[in-house]
């Protein structure tokens, strides 16, 4: 177990350094377009155990563009968790994933809306550092996306495959307290960075970030809720008159958490 940590602590590492680079070129170059947005993320989440050392994932996350009033995207993830121990969780599963037209510069050329399905693979280790609770989370993503021929097409020409790395670090305290006890609250940040690869990657080897701000109240050790501020840097997949399309999306994020364990 101490080898498998310092090999995520190096990876960590990897992914943060690729990060910063990714973000200063994001930046750095004034040839490419900003679309910016206002977004309200609303998401439910819960883990389901099955046997002690299994359990269900099922997640909902309904995205609104200009806060709530027009949709951006609906997501659906289920998966099947097994717990190696009680810091170590890997997962296998699903994703269903609509996206609407939103933005000046809509993801699908056309300003289609499309469907994308997703087979994923994800390890979360958690550790404590004083009184930080830390998360890395280390996940692939498998994506079939649509591909139409004209703005007509009801059907898609075609399906195309790509393949999406993706790395979050989460930083959790307590604000009563070094542990977070139940009808406690807390305060967390994430960052989280999706890289793409592959034969069909194109323009997307930065394909977004993510940095959260929240404070969260812990109910019960079955029922968490937390809120507060995420901006979103995506990267579309084309170009638009030779020149790439950034969204910088600002908003809110609100957040349930349930957790049925029975077997403790």
């Amino acid at each position: 177990m101490p080898l498998f940590l310092q090999t995520m602590k190096r990876i960590s590492l990897l992914l943060i350094t690729v990060l910063c680079i990714c973000n200063f070129y994001s930046t750095a170059q004034n040839t490419r377009i900003n679309d910016y947005n206002s977004i309200g993320w609303y998401a439910a989440t819960g883990t389901f155990f099955i046997q002690k050392k299994w359990s269900a994932h099922l997640e909902y996350q309904w995205r609104r563009e200009d806060f709530l009033s027009k949709w951006q995207q609906s997501l659906l993830r289920t998966g099947i968790n097994y717990h190696v121990n009680s810091n170590l969780t890997v997962r296998a599963g699903y994703a269903w994933a609509e996206t609407y037209n939103y933005g000046d510069y809509p993801l699908n050329a056309f300003g289609k809306t499309f469907t994308e399905h997703r087979l994923y693979q994800a390890a979360t280790l958690t550790q404590r550092n004083g009184s930080v609770d830390l998360t890395h989370r280390f996940l692939l993503e498998q994506r079939w996306l649509p591909r139409y021929a004209t703005a007509a097409s009801v059907k898609p020409e075609e399906w195309l495959y790509l393949n999406r790395a993706r790395y979050m670090l989460r930083l959790q305290h307590a604000l009563k307290g070094k542990t977070l006890e139940d009808k406690e609250p807390y305060i967390a940040a994430y960052d989280e960075i999706f890289i793409g690869f592959g034969k069909n990657v194109n323009e997307n080897i930065f394909d977004q970030n993510r940095i959260g701000l929240l404070l969260g109240y812990r109910f019960s050790s079955s029922f968490r809720l937390e809120g507060g501020f995420i901006n979103q840097i995506l990267q579309l997949g084309r170009e638009v008159n030779g020149r790439n399309v950034f969204q910088r999306n600002n908003g809110l994020i609100l957040s349930g958490i349930i957790n049925v364990n029975q077997f403790k």
